[in-house]
């Protein structure tokens, strides 16, 4: 199978299996789920966001029934931030810093009094995955010696 072969079943989410080398291997070279929505379009992904909700919600799991006040909110904060922050640093997340990569937010917007009452934490997070390089494009051109590049 050719790059344009596998380019036209890569936006259908068909994962090809190709062969590099004459005599060689073949590999499973995609990681493509059949999602229409492009935020889910990758396999690892989809597994990086189920592995996340999992993991907090085992992890906060022992601030049910506390008090739900602003002690309760910095706890659970801070554990969730701990936790993004070692996903963040085993490259799962993309940005130079964690604000880049993440975000973790409970206050008072997410948690008047009334959701309160109700015995209800809200808590909002944002993560920014990393993605694959699923194409690498490299431009090669002459370069006379000074600081521009002309490409042929």
């Amino acid at each position: 199978m050719s790059n344009i072969d596998q380019g036209q079943l890569n936006p259908q989410g068909i994962n090809v299996i190709r062969v590099f080398q004459n005599g060689g291997r073949p590999v499973l070279f995609g990681a493509r789920t059949t999602a229409t929505d492009l935020n889910w379009q990758y396999v690892n992904i989809r597994r990086l966001f189920l592995f996340v909700e999992e993991s907090i919600q085992e992890g906060i799991r022992w601030a049910v029934f506390e008090p739900n006040n602003l002690q309760l909110w910095q706890k659970v904060k801070r554990t969730i931030t701990e936790f993004l922050t070692r996903v963040w640093r085993d490259g799962a997340l993309f940005g130079a810093t964690t604000n880049e990569a993440f975000y973790v937010r409970i206050d008072e917007t997410l948690n008047p009094f009334s959701e309160q009452a109700l015995g209800r934490l809200n808590i909002e997070i944002g993560l920014r995955p990393t993605y694959p390089a699923e194409f690498i494009i490299v431009r090669i051109g002459i370069w006379q010696g000074d600081a521009e590049v002309t490409e042929g």
